[in-house]
């Protein structure tokens, strides 16, 4: 199975400065083939960035989209529109969850249309730190992860990617603290249980997951070795670049 490093440069970076960045990580990454690296730059980007991408080495993806393909919804771009710019959509995000209110019956219906759209969705699901605190954390992990799956087949699981983002442990999170692989391991077998309880247990190995939560070059190379772990979602370490970089560097070294 592929290794998944996508970025996402969430609310960052002009055009001009997204495209300066992409033409310097293409010029210093070689071809790698089992590590997929994908960055998600904002949606006035998207466009002129993938007349620009080498997709040999790098995927683009959308930081968001609407469910519906055509219609009066101002100030909305839909999968239909993405098809052909981006090979994946980030679905899910803590932060569309909790500051634009999405819930998991919007998410669905995104992670469907994304999957209509011959789109890649990258599911983030993850829990807040009261809720960790509460011990809720497997309740949220199981309705979110059942909630965003609700429209998919099991004929198109295999289209889906799920990543772990604990909100508690996102950079930009107020009180943020690192995640310990201990922490990601046991959110990683829930995830897996949950997935094989509705699809059966081939369809949970062949999952994609991805962790995501201040990830950086430190500690990048042990939540890549945690069972299960297939990849990661770097927020601001990805703005870096250079970080971005020595993340991509790490993973391919834990391949080996």
């Amino acid at each position: 199975m592929k290794t998944y490093i996508v970025g996402n440069w969430k609310l960052n970076f002009t055009v001009g400065e997204a495209s300066v960045y992409l033409h310097k990580l293409l010029q210093k990454l070689p071809n790698y083939r089992d590590v997929e690296v994908v960055v998600a730059p904002s949606t006035m980007a998207l466009q002129p960035l993938s007349l620009q991408v080498d997709r040999h080495k790098i995927k683009l993806a959308a930081q968001n989209a609407f469910y519906r393909d055509y219609g009066a919804y101002t100030g909305e771009t839909s999968f239909t529109q993405l098809y052909g710019v981006v090979d994946y959509c980030i679905i899910g995000h803590s932060e569309r969850r909790y500051l634009f209110g999405e819930d998991d019956k919007m998410i669905a219906k995104k992670v469907e249309a994304a999957i209509r759209n011959k789109i890649t969705p990258i599911l983030c699901i993850g829990e807040t730190e009261s809720e960790r605190a509460f011990g809720e954390t497997a309740d949220v992990i199981r309705d979110q992860l059942i909630g965003g799956l609700r429209e998919v087949s099991e004929e198109d699981l295999d289209k889906v990617i799920v990543a772990y983002e604990p909100v508690w442990a996102i950079s930009s999170a107020k009180s943020a603290k690192l995640a310990s692989p201990d922490d990601v391991d046991e959110v990683v077998k829930l995830i897996r249980k949950t997935i094989e309880e509705l699809y059966g247990k081939e369809a949970a190995e062949n999952m994609p997951v991805l962790f995501g939560g201040s990830v950086n070059p430190s500690n990048a190379g042990g939540y890549l070795t945690v069972p299960g772990v297939n990849g990661l979602l770097a927020g601001s370490s990805s703005l870096i670049l250079s970080q971005f970089i020595d993340i991509i560097d790490v993973a391919k070294r834990v391949q080996r």
